[in-house]
This record gives C-alpha cells, structure tokens and sequence, in this order.
C-alpha cells in the first residue's frame, strides 16, 4: 500500500516541476478581411443652379439651406416687369401688322377687280381697233392701263406677303419674351437636397457670377475614402463598408460605388467612394473612418501571437499528451487578434487542437510542458517561472 501511495504521488508532483505554458484551442471562425481608412463626407453629384434670364432682379426666394426639392419646383422668381412692357409692346405691334394685312388684303381685291375690268377693255378695244372702229391709240392706252392695273396687283401681293412676315417675325419675339417670362422661375433641374445658396432678394440674377443654388442630386452622400496604394488594389466596387463617426455610438453601412483609377502624386494616396445607405445621418464635410470588407471566409483559426516565422516558413507548436510539436502551417485572412491557418506539407491541424499561444515561449520540438489554457494563471507558472 505504501508503493502505491508512494507513485500516485509522483506524477502529480513531476507535473508541477513541468513549465507552465499557455496554450490556446484552434477553433472554427468565420473571419474578415477588412481595409480601415478614413476620408470625409461629400456629394455624389452636386447641381449647379443658374438663372435662365440675365439681368433681372430677385423678387422672391422659395427654398433655404437644407430643403429637399422635387424636380421641377419653383425655387426663386425674377422680377419680369420689364419683359411684360417688352411684350406689351410687341402685341400692340402686331395688331398694327394685322390692320396693316387686312388693308393691303383690301387694295388686293380692288386692285384684282381694276385689273380685271382692265383686262376686259383693253381686250375690247383691241378686237375694235383690228375691225378700224376705233384708233389704234385707244386700244393701246387701254392695253397700257390694264398692264398698270396688274402691276398694282403685284405690288399689293407683295405688301400682304411683307406684312405677313413682320407679323411671324412678331410672334417669334412675342413667344421668345414669353419663354424669357417663363424662366423668371428659377427651377429645380433635379430632386434633391439645398447645400448652398448664394441669391438674395434684389440681386440681379446673372448666369455669369456664382450659382444661385447648389443642390445634391436625390441628396446622395459619399465618403471619399483616402487609401495607401496596396490597399487601394484590394479595394473592388460592391464591397460592404462600415462606417464610423468621432463620438457616434451607432454606426452606417455603405458600398464602394468606385476606386479612383489614379493616385496623388505628392500623398502616394488613392481614393475610394463609398456611398452611404442613410445619407440623412452625415452631412457634407463631416469625417469618417470606414471598414471595408474585402474578404471573409470560414476556417480555423488561432490568436496572432502563436505563429511563429523563420525560414522554413510559418509554424505553430502543437501540444499534445504534454509534449510540443512544430506544425507547419498556412496563414490566411488576419481578424483582430485572430488568424486563419490551414496545414502545412506535413500533418495539419484540425479543431480542438491545443498550441502555445506565443509562439516566442522557449519551447522547442519534443519538450514536456504543463498547458495552461488561455486566461489562467497558477501558482505553478509563477513558481516555475512558465510563460504565461
């Protein structure tokens, strides 16, 4: 009974003379490759809004700083006084080309008639001059007279044709001066949200100076992510992004929209747009920083620390019955203090597996070491002086 007792004894005390290393269990994760970088907030497209009509001046101002418009909405009047003196003008005009018409229309018809009746005398005349009943002269005057009578005929049609084309040419002037008064509306080309107004109530609007309004198309945001040039060719339009904003507790979903196809010189920075999902919750200017996703996967997975590099390339130390053992492995997608591994040309690693934590722990191939799951610390290590 006493050698029983004596070498149940003995394994438990040769376990604590055994280093105290903590070793970690390979497990199943699904990891995420992610690109972190930061940029500010502007416009996917902004609208310039210019006045239509030079020279008139603000009346009244219909949208402010912030407004969402439709398209098409009314955003300021012009003063159109002087267009509508212009046009009342012009209609005065015309209906003086139009009583103008209707009189050379009349001295057509009787210049037509004269001529005809003309034409008959003379034809008269003639036949009476042939048979000697009357002067040769007498049929000639007559011939001259209906000549002349259609002469005037001619010259009325000219005037009805030349009073005709000052009457078009009116209406063009009046439907120019109507489309002008129709532009004293300054409207909204496209849907979208107000990011800066420069007019004020009686300026004179000019196409010439600074734009009236500055609108947001459909009031789409972007993040104009700043990348270094090996992240920028990771990056691929479609990736999911998570954004972040200093000091916000909730966070915004965005996707890459595109990746600028160059580089600024002077930074060696690329940039990436991210368009934002809720576009209501940034405003222009604004900093963010942004994860995005470039890669995820399943597979098994260890803390950082435990792989160790030389050149045979990587490896972790595996534990199994006590004893350390070097794998070789295959590091994949790094997630925080997680990396995926796979096996090396030997034999891999499966879940459940236990291996030192930190791979700079003195072990080496074939020790005996006393685990210590990952979080634990005993008396032993500290006595012993184990890793922890």
């Amino acid at each position: 009974m006493a050698a029983q007792e004596t070498e149940g004894t003995a394994a438990p005390a040769a376990n604590s003379t055994l280093p105290a290393i903590t070793v970690s269990e390979v497990g199943e994760h699904i990891l995420r490759d992610r690109v972190v970088a930061s940029g500010l907030v502007a416009a996917v497209e902004e609208v310039q809004v210019q006045p239509l009509v030079d020279g008139q001046a603000i009346e009244v101002l219909l949208a402010d700083l912030g407004d969402r418009v439709e398209a098409g909405q009314v955003l300021a009047k012009l003063s159109g006084a002087a267009l509508e003196l212009q046009k009342s003008e012009l209609v005065a005009r015309r209906a003086s080309v139009v009583a103008a018409i209707a009189q050379s229309e009349a001295s057509l018809i009787e210049a037509q008639a004269s001529a005809g009746e003309a034409d008959r005398v003379a034809t008269r005349n003639d036949a009476l001059a042939a048979q000697g009943t009357i002067p040769r002269a007498t049929a000639d005057e007559a011939a001259a007279n209906a000549a002349a009578t259609r002469a005037r005929v001619a010259v009325a049609e000219q005037g009805i044709a030349s009073a005709q084309a000052e009457r078009a040419l009116v209406d063009a002037q009046v439907a120019t001066l109507e489309l002008q008064l129709a532009r004293t509306e300054v409207r909204a080309p496209v849907a979208g949200l107000v990011v800066a107004r420069n007019a004020e109530l009686g300026a004179i609007g000019s196409a010439a100076g600074a734009p009236m309004f500055t609108l947001v198309r459909d009031g789409a945001m972007e993040m104009r992510a700043e990348l270094s040039e090996p992240d920028l060719l990771r990056v691929k339009p479609g990736q999911s992004v998570t954004l972040s904003a200093m000091g916000a507790a909730e966070r915004l979903t965005g996707t890459v929209r595109l990746v600028d196809p160059s580089i600024e010189l002077d930074t060696r920075l690329g940039r990436a747009r991210i368009i934002i999902d809720d576009p209501s919750r940034v405003v222009m200017g604004m900093f963010l920083t942004a994860e995005i996703l470039v890669a995820e996967a399943e597979g098994l997975a260890i803390p950082v620390s435990a792989v160790g590099t030389g050149t045979e390339g990587s490896a972790v130390m595996r534990v199994r019955n006590g004893a350390v053992e070097r794998v070789p492995v295959v590091t994949g997608i790094r997630d925080g203090d997680l990396i995926g591994v796979g096996g090396g040309a030997t034999e891999g690693l499966v879940a459940g597996d236990l291996v030192v934590t930190r791979a700079g722990a003195f072990v080496r191939e074939g020790d005996r070491i006393n685990p210590v799951p990952d979080g634990t610390t005993t008396i032993a290590a500290q006595d012993d002086g184990g890793q922890p």
